[in-house]
């Protein structure tokens, strides 16, 4: 089984920055990949980035490139946001699985975290 914290969520105008945490612990294993999926009230769990085990391959939303970075130090990764936006407003989940390869689809993933809140003022 493999436990998954966020930490850093929180309140910011529109322009601001914030910083997510994810550290994954319990069962570890290499060659798998972390991501950061959000979902906003009354709307689906939507992709927002993901990275693999070495951090060649990573992936964003359209919505969110040029704005959030996602890196990561073994079973620990970062998503630095960044100019957010009021419709950047949701909770905040991350999410591990095997592979090799960045899925976009939250089915794809077994292990997610409990979410953090990241409220964006206007």
């Amino acid at each position: 089984q493999v436990q998954l914290v966020e930490s850093g969520g929180g309140l910011v105008q529109a322009g601001g920055s914030l910083r997510l945490s994810c550290a994954a612990s319990g069962r570890t294993f290499s060659n798998y990949v972390m991501a950061w999926f959000r979902q906003a009230p009354g709307k689906s769990r939507e992709f927002v980035a993901g990275i693999n085990w070495s951090g060649s391959r990573i992936s964003y939303a359209d919505s969110v490139k040029g704005r959030f970075t996602i890196s990561r130090v073994n079973a620990k990764n970062t998503l630095q946001m960044n100019s957010l936006k009021p419709e950047d407003t949701a909770v905040y989940y991350c999410a591990a699985d095997f592979g090799a390869v960045v899925v976009t689809t939250p089915g794809a993933y077994e292990y997610w975290g409990q979410g953090t809140q990241v409220t964006v003022s206007s």
